[in-house]
C-alpha cells in the first residue's frame, strides 16, 4: 500500500491549473494548424491563424490564453493501492485551485450561490470527479471549463425508438443551436448511456481525449465521423463567422442503460480544449 499526503497535491494541481490555462498542448495546437488546410473560407482560415498565433503569444508571454479562465474541473484517478493521509483531501486540491489561480494572474469567475452571485474571490471550490483504478499511481487532470462553451450544452433522455438517428440530430441540432457562442471550432463531448447524471459526466470526460483519438467500439467510432462531417456541413465556421472548419472533432463516450431509456448529453468545449494532466 503506497501512503500519500494530501498536501502532496497542492503544488501539482496548482502548476496545472496554470499550464492548463496558459500553455495549450501540441495534440490541440496541431488540430488547429491542421485545420487550416481544410478551411475553404479565407476569413476562416485568417481567424485560425490567429487563434495559434494568441495561444502561441500566451504561451511566450506565461499570460491565460483566454479572459474566461473558467471553473476548476478537477479529475482524480486513484490507484486502489493508494492510501491517503493527513488533511481533507478536498480542502487540498481547492488549495491547490486558489494558489494557481492567484500566482498565475486567472480571472475569478466562481460565485458562492448560484441565486445570491458574489463572487468567492479565489475561484474555489473547484468540482472535483474521483475515480478508483488499478495500481499505485494518482493521475490529476485539470480542466478549466468556461462558460461560453459550457452554457451550450444540453441534456435529455431520448426514447430507444429514436436510435441513431435520434442521436444525430440531437447532437448536430445542439451545435447548430450554439452557432458562435461555444467559440469554435468545436471539440463535442457526448454522453450516451447510464443515467441522466451519468451521460452528463461521460460528455464531459470525452473532452479529455485526443483530438483525433476514436472509441474502440468500431460502430461508435463511426457515429463519431459521421458527426464530424455533418457538423462541418452546416457551414457555422471559426467563431461562428462561417467556414467548413466548425468542430475540430467529436468524441462519445457509453454505458449501459435502462431499456426504457437513451440518456443523453452534448458537453461543448472551446477551440481552446484546455485540460493538463499529471501522474503522481
Amino acid at each position: 500500500m503506497r501512503v500519500i499526503n494530501t498536501k502532496e497535491l497542492i503544488p501539482v494541481v496548482n502548476d496545472l491549473v496554470k499550464k492548463a490555462c496558459i500553455d495549450l498542448d501540441d495534440n490541440l495546437m496541431n488540430a488547429l494548424k491542421q485545420s487550416i488546410l481544410l478551411e475553404e473560407s479565407e476569413l476562416g482560415k485568417e481567424v485560425l491563424e490567429t487563434l495559434i498565433e494568441n495561444a502561441n503569444s500566451a504561451r511566450e508571454k506565461q499570460v491565460a490564453c483566454c479572459q474566461d479562465t473558467g471553473i476548476a474541473v478537477v479529475y482524480l484517478e486513484i490507484g486502489q493501492e493508494v492510501s491517503w493521509e493527513g488533511a481533507n483531501l478536498t480542502d487540498m486540491i481547492n488549495e491547490g485551485v486558489r494558489q494557481g489561480y492567484g500566482e498565475g494572474y486567472l480571472r475569478n469567475s466562481v460565485v458562492g450561490d448560484p441565486i445570491l452571485r458574489e463572487n468567492t474571490k479565489d475561484n474555489t471550490p473547484a468540482v472535483i470527479h474521483t475515480n478508483i483504478v488499478e495500481g499505485s499511481e494518482v493521475k490529476i487532470t485539470v480542466m478549466p471549463k468556461g462558460a461560453g462553451s459550457e452554457n451550450m450544452g444540453r441534456a435529455s433522455v431520448l426514447k430507444p425508438a429514436d436510435g441513431v438517428e435520434g442521436v444525430l440530430n440531437y447532437v448536430i441540432e445542439t451545435v447548430e443551436n450554439a452557432g458562435g457562442k461555444a467559440c469554435p471550432p468545436l471539440i463535442v463531448g457526448v454522453g450516451l448511456g447510464g443515467t441522466m447524471e451519468k451521460s452528463t459526466l461521460l460528455a464531459k470526460e470525452a473532452l479529455k481525449r485526443p483530438i483525433g483519438d476514436r472509441n474502440p467500439i468500431s460502430h461508435i467510432a463511426a457515429l463519431e465521423e459521421e458527426l464530424l462531417q455533418r457538423i462541418n456541413d452546416l457551414g457555422i465556421g471559426p467563431i461562428g463567422i462561417g467556414g467548413r472548419v466548425t468542430a475540430l472533432d467529436v468524441h462519445i463516450e457509453t454505458f449501459p442503460c435502462h431499456i426504457a431509456s437513451l440518456p443523453i448529453a452534448v458537453n461543448l468545449q472551446c477551440h481552446a480544449n484546455r485540460h493538463a494532466s499529471k501522474v503522481i
